[in-house]
């Protein structure tokens, strides 16, 4: 996710694909312990993904 499109969201959609975010990124840590992951960077991506949002929250 992009930071221009994370800047069309509202605040309630911003918590709510922050909360989704972190999920799937405790999901992806979790299933890379177990067995590692066909790409590894999705991980850092997500990583990105949820620092954009909260920036934007931050910023709102």
């Amino acid at each position: 996710m992009k930071q221009s499109e994370v800047k069309g969201y509202s605040q309630e959609e911003l918590k709510d694909r922050l909360a989704e975010s972190q999920k799937a990124y405790a999901d992806l840590k979790r299933t890379h312990i177990v067995s590692p992951l066909e790409n590894p960077s999705q991980i850092t991506k997500m990583r990105k993904t949820i620092a954009r949002l909260k920036t934007a929250l931050n910023n709102s």
